[in-house]
């Protein structure tokens, strides 16, 4: 397999840090026994996200085995100091979210988390004032919140306009798009970073195009597959810091870093995208 180009960088707000815009999520994708060729495929999609220069790898406690496997297989790679870690606390009260976030420090086999976020706003005013400690320790980069519906952006923009905090991760997606509207350029104003989860929906986008031809067009804005419609997408979003999409396979994994590199659709492209998807 030829090399793989560098993907594109966005800053990180509130240090100017360069964050490659594709990253991975690990929710099923990575939630997987010790079965050996299982193991082999997430550790093939891992070297692919690092040889493009990719970085952020996105787990949660919620998912599974996940941590475990990532932080193996980092070991194993012996690329601990190749990831951006993200991943979450999820469950209620202070001495419970303590014993949660220094189980995923021992999963990812590290003494510190890149990215630690509250999982869909789960006692986060308790788990806040940990997590700003813990950064002041070091024992985290940043700290973020996270959610996956609409229904709760109106809390998540809450905490952006009255905490500070570093990240916000969300879903958004070229149907899905009501955090355009005021979320995204709430953390612009704000200094934010975006992550944007589900920006496959769930495979629902996929499966609303499987009959459909991609666009005639696509090609000449550097777009060749619905994979890359559907992230390109997203990235036009210049508040999007980067996007999260899970896979456990090589070959779906190649497609979406493809999506992370040369030029985005301009506005009247990003207008004939929507259209052609929605009919808006």
């Amino acid at each position: 397999m030829a090399k793989l180009p560098k993907l594109d960088t966005r800053p990180i707000p509130s240090s100017g840090e360069p964050l490659p815009v594709i990253g991975f999520g690990t929710w099923q994708a990575f939630d997987i026994g010790d079965n050996p060729t299982a193991r082999a495929e997430r550790e093939d999609v891992l070297r692919l996200l690092f040889e493009a220069g990719g970085k952020l790898i996105d787990s949660s406690p919620m998912y599974g085995r996940s941590e475990g496997v990532v932080g193996d297989l980092l070991a194993k790679m012996d690329a601990r100091d190749k990831a951006f870690l993200a991943t979450k606390v999820w469950t209620w009260g202070r001495e419970q979210g303590i014993g949660q976030m220094e189980q995923s420090m021992a999963r990812f086999k590290t003494d510190t988390i890149d990215l630690m976020q509250i999982h869909n706003l789960v006692d986060w005013r308790t788990h806040l004032k940990t997590l700003r400690a813990w950064k002041e320790r070091k024992r985290f980069r940043y700290i973020g919140i996270t959610h996956y519906t609409d229904a709760a952006l109106i809390d998540l923009m809450e905490v952006m306009r009255t905490e500070p905090i570093d990240f916000v991760q969300m879903a958004y997606s070229i149907r899905n798009r009501e955090a355009e509207e005021r979320l995204l350029p709430l953390a612009a104003d704000k200094g934010v970073a975006v992550i944007v989860n589900r920006p496959f929906e769930g495979g629902a986008v996929f499966r609303a195009v499987r009959n459909e031809t991609l666009p005639g067009w696509a090609p000449e804005v550097g777009i060749e597959s619905w994979g890359q419609f559907f992230l390109k997408y997203v990235l036009t979003h210049p508040a999007v810091t980067c996007v999260i999409p899970g896979t456990s396979k090589v070959e779906y994994a190649v497609d979406n870093l493809a999506a992370g590199r040369g030029s985005l659709p301009d506005a009247a492209t990003r207008a004939k995208m929507i259209e052609a998807m929605t009919g808006d």
